[in-house]
């Protein structure tokens, strides 16, 4: 799993089931020890000595929030027809719904309990709202990388540069140099056009059709601003991977009016929409 496609929202879920997973071993109940009587070798049950409120509340959001996650870094994966991230998320707010009840039923609520249902009233309002919130979609860990490594196919490191960062100079992809432009945007009145370059006589090759790759392509960086699918080379419908916002993709190729990208962890697919990429 790439860190870097996990956002805001991921990061509330997993804290939240790590909250669940320690309150799960907390006293579920209190007692009131009657005078006179030595209580101290009363051990109170925790979740683990209760299996039912052990699968219902404590495992089905812990369950919930692994499937939320790895649903947002395999969003082709479905379950009896719905997306991971959704079957998961069903799971959370099964686990608040029990755990609500269970604390009301319960005469004397202990510190596992209570802490248990905050848990899952978090985890279940993350993994509700982290698609419908823009603040919880932003990526979890910015687009830096540690400085030193070789870019991939014969590109040159730069000093103070990592894998993934484009280079101190930042442009949209098919804009003009010291601009910031939509991808294919049109130069805007009173900018210097660029002047045509004279073809060597007798060159009578023609430009490569739609659909093939072009000859001179120059592998770059770029981003993209809002999450964007990649689709298999194939053809295939179903996305194979998600281009999240504030990660740096290579382009290795232009397929028509696509590019054919390549995430960190070496999977290759068409970026059929790219719309306001930044290029770097």
């Amino acid at each position: 799993m790439n860190i870097r496609s996990l956002t805001r929202g991921d990061g509330v879920v997993i804290g939240a089931a790590v909250v669940l997973f320690i309150a799960s071993f907390l006293d579920l109940f209190g007692f009131d020890c009657p005078a006179g009587i030595n209580c101290s070798n009363y051990d109170a049950p925790n979740a683990w000595d209760t299996l039912g409120v052990l699968m219902s509340i404590f495992l089905a959001g812990i369950i919930g929030a692994a499937l939320v996650v790895v649903g947002r870094s395999m969003p082709a994966r479905k379950v009896v027809g719905l997306d991971l991230g959704q079957f998961g998320a069903a799971f959370c707010v099964f686990a608040l719904w029990a755990g609500f009840w269970t604390t009301i039923d319960a005469d004397d609520a202990g510190a596992g309990m209570i802490l248990g249902l905050l848990a899952t009233i978090v985890l279940a309002g993350g993994a509700v709202a982290t698609p419908l919130v823009p603040a919880l979609k932003a990526p979890l860990v910015s687009a830096s990388a540690p400085s030193g490594v070789q870019a991939p196919y014969g590109g040159q490191p730069q000093p103070g540069q990592g894998y993934g960062y484009p280079g101190a100079q930042q442009q949209p992809y098919g804009g003009q140099p010291g601009q910031q432009q939509p991808y294919g945007a049109q130069p805007q009145p009173g900018q210097p056009q660029p002047q045509p370059q004279p073809q060597p006589q007798g060159n009578a090759q023609q430009a490569p059709a739609a659909g093939a790759p072009t000859g001179d392509f120059t592998p770059f960086w770029f981003a993209v601003p809002v999450a964007r699918p990649l689709y298999g080379e194939d053809g295939s419908p179903s996305p194979i991977a998600e281009l999240a916002p504030g990660t740096w993709y290579l382009a290795v190729e232009q397929r028509g009016p696509g590019l054919i990208a390549q995430t960190q962890d070496g999977r290759r697919g068409v970026l059929q929409d790219t719309t306001g990429i930044q290029r770097g």
